[in-house]
């Protein structure tokens, strides 16, 4: 096992940066990725929910020391990236890598997934978790890190945060967020009553539920769309990217 996964961690190449370890096509067990089976129709015909942090880590996946080393990543779509993510010049590195990673990761393959179900005739639900609790604003300056979410979903913030960090809006987010959870196990659809309404995935458009740096619960046009977008070229245009 440890020749196998060094460990218990993979890394991309000799000499690269060590990896959590993950599925492994075996043949026998998991047979094809989950592009391929999406691609093939072969995903089981079931609703499901899927979605994304806003800040879901700083670097790991997509790395660079520079801006212009982050920028020449994108080949030819260097300037399609620049228009997206420093407009104007005066976004951060740190900024930058946190949101490539992101979106690279987590949201645009989450779109993909949401898009074959819609294909299919399925129902997705997407989201996009954006809330950071108000006691740590200050420390989270780019948005909700990966997993920050779950401890909403479960309506178990203790876990997370302690109890001396919980606010009257952590609290109202967690109930939302909960009531939409438990609505779909039991439904296979988020919505009920009191909470504001989530639509069903629809490609032309667009629309997911954010869950607001503020708190609010909003359904509105994918804001990261033309990220998205430029990611999606990206990587097929050079699937090393």
């Amino acid at each position: 096992m440890e020749e196998i996964v060094d460990g218990g961690q993979e890394s991309n190449d000799q000499g690269s940066v060590a990896i959590y370890s993950g599925p492994i096509l075996d043949g026998k067990m998991v047979v094809e990725t989950a592009e391929v089976c999406y691609e093939n129709g072969r995903q089981k015909r079931v609703p499901i929910i899927i979605g994304s942090n806003s800040a879901e880590v700083s670097a790991g996946f997509i790395n660079a020391n520079t801006k212009e080393e982050l920028k020449n990543l994108f080949g030819n779509l260097r300037d399609e990236m620049n228009a997206v993510y420093d407009p104007n010049g005066k976004v951060e590195l740190a900024e930058m890598l946190t949101m490539v990673n992101t979106d690279k990761v987590w949201a645009e393959p989450a779109r993909f997934t949401a898009k074959t179900w819609a294909r299919a005739g399925d129902s997705a639900y997407v989201y996009l978790f954006s809330y950071v609790p108000e006691s740590i604003h200050e420390r989270l300056l780019f948005g909700a890190p990966h997993g920050s979410e779950i401890a909403y979903v479960f309506n178990n913030l203790n876990a997370r945060w302690g109890i001396d960090t919980i606010s009257d809006k952590d609290k109202e987010v967690s109930q939302i967020m909960n009531s939409y959870w438990v609505n779909f196990a039991k439904t296979g659809n988020p919505n009920s009553e009191g909470v504001p309404y989530w639509p069903i995935y629809d490609i032309s458009k667009n629309e997911i539920m954010e869950f607001q740096r503020d708190g609010k619960s909003i359904s509105k046009p994918d804001p990261k769309k033309d990220r998205l977008d430029v990611i999606e070229k990206a990587v097929e245009a050079n699937e090393k990217f």
